[in-house]
């Protein structure tokens, strides 16, 4: 399976800007189950400084910088991703939560990696509601894989997806008091939901292929970026969950890259000379080829 992936991101300046330095995370990365084929960036206006890299988590960045002065900033990240099938009725580790938790805690280097998404970020810290509220899926003995689908189930069935309601800077605890929020806050809500067992996760960002209906035209530029959480099970690997459709993610997922939360991951961010506000438009199009 073939995907074409366009994601545009404009910057309107209420006045000119004389200087701005941004890095982009817009290009998906490798894993088990994707290959990127090809990303490229287009910027207008064309940059004075540009610099590809990898992050400490493997993930493609881009950092430019803009010396000329400009009222808009247009950033667009056009992309061809091969999807790999997943294994079908692969087995499920029915290892309990406690063990890996044990496994974890006790290990030396054998899982540096993992244990590094054990630890809590501002973003993720768990609160004694959320500590509550994960206990309730843990139960004694239970796998963690039915764990965390249990959880996964949870939070799909008892918090209100509602765009609008929370920024970035909302605080789960807040998330948790009023029960809805988007898919950054869900996922958001699974990872410190493990963190207050002591397991590891990870905050996914990336893109859901989305379809119209039927009989209809998908429109152009409706699809938007996608987050959901990632769960270290042993002999499993990482296995994805997303809360906001109550899914395993399969071959319409798309992964641009990974860290301990939003913030690892930024699409776009950078600073700017500019005291005026400024207005931000995001169009992205997934569509299979």
């Amino acid at each position: 399976m073939l995907y074409s992936v366009t994601h545009t991101t404009t910057y309107l300046y209420h006045e000119q800007v004389s200087l701005c330095h941004n890095i982009a995370m817009l290009s998906p990365r490798d894993t088990a189950t994707q290959v990127c084929r090809s990303s490229n960036i287009i910027i207008s206006p064309l940059p004075e400084v540009l610099d590809k890299h990898t992050d400490f988590f493997g993930n493609k960045a881009v950092y430019f910088v803009v010396e000329q002065e400009h009222d808009t900033l247009s950033v667009t990240v056009n992309s061809v991703i091969e999807k790999i099938p997943l294994p079908v009725n692969a087995p499920v580790n029915t290892i309990s939560w406690e063990a890996v938790r044990d496994m974890l805690q006790t290990s030396t280097g054998q899982y540096i990696n993992e244990k590094q998404f054990i630890a809590v970020t501002d973003m993720t810290a768990p609160t004694t509601a959320i500590s509550n509220y994960a206990a309730e899926s843990f139960t004694p003995g239970q796998s963690l894989f039915k764990a965390v689908y249990h959880l996964m189930q949870r939070i799909y069935t008892e918090f209100k997806f509602t765009p609008g309601f929370t920024t970035i800077s909302t605080p789960l605890s807040t998330v948790m008091k009023e029960r809805k929020g988007v898919c950054q806050d869900f996922a958001h809500l699974g990872i410190s939901c493990l963190h207050a067992m002591g397991l590891p996760a990870k905050y996914i960002s990336g893109y859901i292929e989305t379809l119209a209906p039927e009989g209809k035209e998908k429109l152009t530029g409706v699809d938007a970026s996608h987050a959901w959480f990632s769960v270290f099970i042993p002999e499993m690997g990482w296995v994805d969950f997303d809360p906001t459709n109550n899914k395993i993610p399969d071959e319409q997922y798309i992964t641009v890259g990974w860290g301990r939360d939003y913030f690892d991951i930024v699409p776009l961010k950078g600073v700017i000379m500019s005291s005026s506000p400024h207005e931000m438009r995001v169009s992205v199009d997934v569509k299979r080829m």
